[in-house]
């Protein structure tokens, strides 16, 4: 482990260099985040899980910066380039962008004017002009006219010298951090319609003629306009004041531009920032600009999938699913408490009279025949309708029916694990199983899904799909061991999720408890094939084994800690049973007694508390939730005052589903009676609001909504 970079991450974060190490050294042993924020708080000093995580990537960029230090420094020494100054030099640079800003005077490139200049011959001219000592450069170039090696008056001299000093310029590592910083601080993004494609262009007409800061310019402008580039609808660049910029390549280098010798070190350094440095630090200041759109993007998108995975779950309840649609009907799915498919059909309620009378026929058989307490009907086309005629057909006291987001769904239906689980129904079929199976248990449902199909990012196609995939598997896996996971129903694809288990062990727990029954205890995990001692000691703890041979299996107290529960229990002169029923015990316990080696105050207070509510669920209770009378666009007017579910959050507002088949967008400006810096501090995806329509927009669907001045 590098000191160095434990000692960097420690004063780049306020945290201790303790908790830093254990992190790393936890982490190299196999541990997951998950883990080690829940169980080696000792280690830790009790670091959450965003501190792991920015620990854990961090070192990883520090790492790989060591790599390539290692490599820069391999190519110097064959080279025989590497001196000690260098070598100090580059050991000494603190970012990937210093380091190659050391390294790239020597780096091996394809021949430039200034090499051609090189091989002529031309670089004690080059070094003597730049001295400015008060010679005709015109004159001492004479000395180097030579038409064998290709130069053959003092012109052409004088314009070889002119293009090693503009090379040299550009390359000095103190010049182009200043013009990186220059860039960003007086960059300026200019956005142009391609005229050839105005027609195709309309979606990005916001940007035909857009000027904006660099440093300013919000995630979802960067990446709209980077988009309408990539389409070829925009032209984009970076400008920055030419003039300034070439001062800065002369500024403690040129004494006199007016002076011969001073004229032509500016000529050559505003060649320089034309042909070279300036188009090399627009595309650095471009992919600057990105990596911060990115990342905000990312985190924007990570925020609402949590928000999503961990939205109140029906729990055991029987359900109807139904997945709506006009011309090919409805597809319906019963389901019982534990999510398996009971009996499927499909009716026609949009159809004829006839068609209509069959259907709510066949639905109240159903209803009544499998004791559905639950209607769950997808959001999508024909929804609104479709949740009207289950209204009306007299469904049985207590039954409700709710609007469940179908987003997603027909990528589950489609996939190999849904061919997989019914590979005898049709698409439309398993679409509604997972609608119905998304309102008992959405954490459960939706981790079947690709997370950039679910619908709750901000421009998810266009971020860095590597970065955006690894903040997204963090969220995922922190969600569902926030949970916790009954390993004797889980899916695989849950189970994939759980700390220290991969696909092939999900897998075999799957088949295990196929072949051998349910699970009764956590042991029975070590007779699954592929899990070894690493495995169970990071997944045991989040994997729940309810009404089994130990109570605690069924709890988030990890084995290990299995002894002090006894010990515990033992003191009050009671079973672990008769400790995790009995308050009164447990408040009779003095904790401090049972601290000792790892097991100290953190662990020890998790333990009392996993104890009160033993398996406790984090997520909220369900409740349902009804739209007004109004199911299309046409039915919107404005001033209508409706209640609402937040579907999507972006840096420039939130988009609320009002019931109409087309989400609304409060804009960030009419949030709040107040200023709003960032719509995720005022509403996140599933909360359930009032709006006020502004305007509707038929021609383009749009809706208008405001949550200032309504009371929430």
């Amino acid at each position: 482990m590098h000191t160095d970079n434990i000692n960097r991450v420690s004063s780049e974060t306020g945290l201790g260099i303790r908790g830093i190490t254990a992190v790393a050294s936890l982490l190299d042993q196999g541990a997951t985040v998950p883990f080690i924020a829940r169980y080696r708080k000792e280690a830790t000093g009790s670091l959450d899980e965003v501190a792991v995580i920015s620990i854990r990537d961090r070192l990883d960029q520090l790492r790989k910066l060591d790599e390539r230090r290692c490599v820069v420094l391999r190519s110097l020494r064959e080279r025989e380039l590497l001196t000690d100054e260098l070598e100090s030099r580059i050991n000494s640079a603190d970012t990937a962008t210093e380091l190659e800003d050391i390294y790239l005077p020597f780096r091996p490139k394809r021949r430039t004017r200034a090499s051609r200049a090189r091989e002529k011959g031309l670089e004690p001219l080059a070094g003597r002009i730049l001295l400015q000592e008060g010679g005709d450069p015109a004159v001492y170039a004479l000395e180097y006219v030579d038409p064998e090696k290709g130069v053959n008056d003092y012109e052409e001299a004088l314009s070889g010298a002119s293009d090693i000093i503009a090379e040299m310029l550009t390359e000095e590592p103190a010049a182009r951090e200043r013009m990186r910083k220059f860039y960003w601080s007086r960059g300026s993004y200019r956005s142009t319609l391609v005229p050839e494609m105005e027609d195709q262009a309309q979606k990005f007409r916001d940007y035909f003629q857009w000027e904006e800061p660099v440093r300013k310019a919000p995630s979802h402008r960067v990446l709209a306009m980077r988009r309408g580039e990539e389409k070829k609808c925009l032209s984009l660049r970076i400008d920055v004041p030419e003039d300034e910029a070439v001062m800065i390549l002369l500024d403690g280098v040129c004494s006199d531009q007016g002076s011969p010798e001073g004229s032509i070190v500016a000529a050559s350094a505003r060649d320089g920032f034309r042909r070279l440095l300036g188009p090399s630090m627009e595309t650095e200041t471009r992919l600057r600009s990105k990596e911060a759109a990115d990342d905000e993007a990312i985190k924007v998108f990570a925020s609402n999938l949590r928000n999503l995975l961990l939205a109140p779950p029906l729990g055991a309840h029987a359900v109807m699913a139904v997945d709506p649609g006009f011309r090919t009907g409805c597809k319906l799915a019963c389901l019982d408490p534990e999510g398996t498919l009971r009996s499927h059909a499909t009716i026609q309620p949009h159809a004829s009279v006839d068609a209509r009378e069959k259907a709510a026929g066949t639905v109240l058989k159903l209803v009544k025949e499998h004791g559905c307490e639950f209607v769950a009907v997808g959001n999508g086309t024909a929804g609104r309708e479709t949740e009207e005629f289950l209204r009306g057909i007299g469904l049985p006291e207590g039954v409700k029916v709710v609007s469940v987001s179908e987003s997603g769904a027909s990528v589950y239906s489609a996939s190999a694990a849904a061919r997989d689980e019914f590979p005898d129904l049709d698409v439309t079929v398993r679409g509604a199983i997972s609608i119905g199976r998304r309102l008992q248990d959405p954490l459960a449902e939706l981790v079947k899904i690709d997370p950039k199909s679910i619908g709750v990012g901000q421009y998810q196609h266009d971020v860095d799909g590597v970065k955006l995939q690894k903040s997204l598997d963090d969220t995922v896996m922190s969600c569902v061991n926030s949970v916790g996971v009954d390993v004797n129903t889980a899916s695989t694809q849950l189970l994939f999720y759980v700390s220290g288990l991969n696909s092939k062990v999900a897998s075999g727990i799957v088949q295990w408890r196929t072949e051998n029954g349910p699970f009764r205890n956590r042991r029975q995990l070590l007779d699954v094939k592929g899990m070894g001692p690493v495995s169970y000691q990071q997944s045991a703890g989040f994997l729940r084994i309810r009404g089994g041979d130990n109570p605690l299996d069924g709890s988030a107290v990890h084995p290990e800690s299995y002894g002090l529960v006894e010990e515990m229990a033992a003191s009050m002169g009671v079973s672990v049973h008769r400790l995790m029923e009995s308050s009164e015990a447990r408040r009779s316990i003095d904790i401090r007694q049972f601290i000792r080696g790892d097991a100290g105050m953190p662990t020890l207070r998790d333990i009392m508390a996993e104890l009160d509510r033993p398996g406790r669920d984090p997520r909220e209770s369900f409740k349902v939730f009804e739209f007004a009378d109004v199911h299309q666009l046409k039915d919107l007017q404005e001033g209508m005052v409706l209640p609402g579910i937040v579907t999507n959050v972006t840096n420039f507002g939130a988009f609320v589903d009002v019931g109409v088949h087309q989400d609304g967008l409060v804009h960030i400006s009419r949030m709040s009676d107040s200023y709003v810096k960032d719509p995720a501090d005022i509403v996140s995806v599933g909360d359930r609001i009032t709006v006020r329509v502004i305007s509707v927009d038929m021609d383009r669907s749009r809706i208008s909504l405001s949550m200032d001045s309504i009371k929430q």
